[in-house]
């Protein structure tokens, strides 16, 4: 049975709202045991399983949390950081994730 954050990465995709961005732009998704490359353009969203080259903005994150951010545009919380169940090296990239998917 697949992951939530498999059947969520995997949707993404069909959420996507074309000309939020004007670069392509590559995400890394470690969520829980699964990992995942995402790559935004102006006009598409991959998603593919593994890594896939170097990423512009790297998240490794809880399920709970992840779920929570990408299909509610919930930010993590100060609790979630200080415990390390979300970590990212670009805030800014992340923020963009929020307005390139519409909400659930």
């Amino acid at each position: 049975m697949p992951s939530a954050a498999h059947t969520i990465l995997n949707g993404l995709a069909a959420r996507f709202v074309p000309g939020k961005t004007d670069k392509s732009v590559r995400y890394y998704f470690s969520v829980g045991e699964d990992k995942y490359t995402m790559v935004l353009s102006s006009t598409a969203c991959v998603v593919t399983a593994g890594r896939d080259g170097d990423a512009d903005c790297v998240v490794k994150a809880h399920p709970d949390v992840f779920s929570d951010l990408v299909l509610k545009n919930k930010a993590p919380g100060a609790l979630d950081l200080a415990r390390g169940r979300f970590k990212t090296n670009d805030p800014g990239l992340l923020l963009l994730l929020k307005d390139c998917f519409t909400p659930l």
